[in-house]
């Protein structure tokens, strides 16, 4: 740890720094990491485990001067998919199955590819989880009875209409006080975490005043452990690595992602620079990890983030010290969260939603009424109405499909002048300008364009191609078939303006050649100049 560059200069006064925002982020971290876990579909504890592991190892081994980890909203979903079908012992090993993938992501140097994914897919999947997230918490809010938990959000839906009778008005007023307190917080007094201060307001007039008339952790998940969990090895038949491919698959994505966009939101706060492929590996590592204690998967939280750096940490230590306050706080204070009313918690994660929920970001996308704003929608929709996983893969589908399209109609293929020597039925030079990228989405306006051009036999055709940055095979393969139809012909094809990735395109493919080095320009020669060389009479 010594040897990492972002401890360069370190100082006895950056260590109070890092003691002080240590101090706030544990604090912070400890109602939303037990919130997490409950709405994931497995017991508080197991947020808790989470937050002191991986927060403790991304900060010793991630690639963000600043990045604070833990269970965050964006998984809840995800995990409780898993677990409603697969259960908890089969989520750890889709958990450390995940991890190996970050690490190997990271190991690759494949960090940068993340980046890749559309914003209007990621807006969408995000404001499709605060839906989930938001409308999970609706049954504790209220504190309903015998609420089924479905995968399905619709059915979720009907199921809070079909309980809603046996709303307990104890529980709406327990949760109205902790949402007051968590919303009016930040604006009286914004040095204390809202959620903590809620947190312990309303669990103290549960107990006051209304003993045992609202549901608590104790009295749904049993005592928290004030212990860490011991050592355990997944379970990794082949069998259930194929069951929990997928599963995993979604996970690290989500993951990488997360950690990603997470450490972006440090860099802009703090002005530093992160190491997208350290980040990975230290991500992975943590997640592999924290599955081996029994903890649930983890990635960077860009709210316990913020807080860190508005804090003033000064390095990683600050996100060690975090998880240590956290354990601190386990082994000496878990029996008293046994009283926590789980309306309590239902607004602390209401009000991660609406945060989380990209709601300004989503109304701009959609002003637009562009491709964009479809890609958004169709993400949202199927996230909310299927899962993640069909929202992410239809979402970026079609972010691809919009834009193969709009790549193909960027292409342009005008003729430049007439030859006044043309005769009726034999033109001498026939001159085009291209401007775009000829790939296989522009096939279709290749073929048309040059269909005419063949049919027309002129004695020499220059394509002027100073506009054309990019060229694939198939792109290639169209041009061929010209130049193979205008051979037959006896006409000549003339290239000048070739760019570098072109060029290496068509001599990878054996096309500079069959057009012949004395008929390709870097440069833009006058008609006459390809007239005198071809021998065409220029009067």
């Amino acid at each position: 740890m010594l040897k990492d560059n972002r401890f360069q200069g370190y100082s006895a006064g950056h260590l109070q720094k890092d003691i002080i925002a240590g101090l706030v982020v544990g604090v912070v971290a400890i109602p939303l990491a037990m919130a997490f876990a409950i709405a994931s579909g497995v017991r508080p504890e197991y947020g808790i485990y989470t937050t002191i592991i991986a927060g403790i190892m991304v900060s010793i081994l991630g690639g963000s001067k600043f990045q604070i980890a833990g269970p965050t909203g964006a998984f809840v979903p995800v995990l409780l998919g898993v677990v409603m079908q697969y259960g908890y012992e089969n989520l750890i090993i889709a958990g450390f199955m995940a991890g190996i993938m970050i690490t190997l992501l990271g190991i690759f140097k494949l960090g940068k590819f993340i980046k890749f994914i559309p914003r209007p897919v990621t807006i969408g999947f995000t404001a499709g989880i605060a839906i989930i997230i938001f409308s999970g918490q609706i049954a504790n809010f209220l504190g309903l009875k015998g609420i089924a938990k479905h995968e399905e959000f619709h059915l979720n839906m009907i199921e809070i209409l079909r309980k809603i009778a046996t709303i307990n008005i104890y529980s709406v007023i327990i949760a109205a006080i902790c949402l007051a307190i968590v919303i009016t917080t930040p604006k009286f007094l914004p040095k204390i975490p809202g959620a903590l201060l809620g947190l312990l307001v309303s669990t103290l007039v549960a107990i006051t005043l209304f003993p045992g008339k609202v549901a608590t952790i104790g009295s749904t998940y049993g005592a928290i452990p004030s212990k860490l969990p011991s050592f355990s090895f997944p379970d990794l038949t082949w069998d259930n690595i194929v069951m929990l491919f997928p599963a995993a698959c979604v996970i690290a994505m989500l993951g990488g992602i997360e950690s990603l966009l997470s450490a972006v939101v440090a860099d802009n706060m703090a002005k530093t620079k992160h190491n997208s492929n350290k980040e990975l590996v230290g991500q992975g590592i943590a997640n592999i990890a924290t599955s081996l204690f029994g903890g649930i998967p983890a990635t960077g939280a860009i709210a316990r983030t913020a807080t860190n750096i508005k804090n003033g940490a000064a390095s990683p230590l600050s996100g060690v010290i975090h998880g240590l306050v956290v354990l601190l706080v386990l082994v000496m204070l878990a029996p008293y969260a046994s009283n926590i009313p789980l309306a309590s918690m239902a607004p602390i994660l209401m009000f991660v939603a609406w945060n989380m929920s990209e709601r300004k970001e989503f109304a701009h996308i959609l002003k637009t009424k562009s491709a964009d704003s479809f890609v958004l929608v169709a993400t949202f929709l199927l996230t909310v109405l299927m899962d993640l996983t069909t929202g992410v893969g239809v979402g970026l589908l079609l972010a691809i499909v919009m834009f193969v399209k709009r790549m193909s109609g960027s292409l342009k293929i005008s003729k430049v002048l007439a030859d006044t020597s043309e005769k009726a039925h034999k033109p001498e030079v026939m001159e085009y300008t291209m401007q775009g990228s000829l790939f296989f989405g522009s096939a279709e306006v290749i073929e048309d364009s040059f269909d005419n051009i063949v049919e027309a036999k002129p004695k020499v055709l220059l394509l002027r191609m100073s506009q054309v940055s990019f060229i694939d095979t198939s792109g290639e393969a169209l041009l061929s078939k010209v130049v193979e139809r205008l051979k037959d012909s006896h006409s000549q094809v003339v290239i000048s303006g070739l760019q570098h990735q072109p060029k290496e395109m068509l001599k990878s493919t054996g096309l500079y050649d069959k057009i012949g080095e004395k008929n390709i320009f870097s440069s833009e020669p006058p008609v006459s100049k390809i007239k005198a060389r071809h021998r065409i009479a220029t009067t």
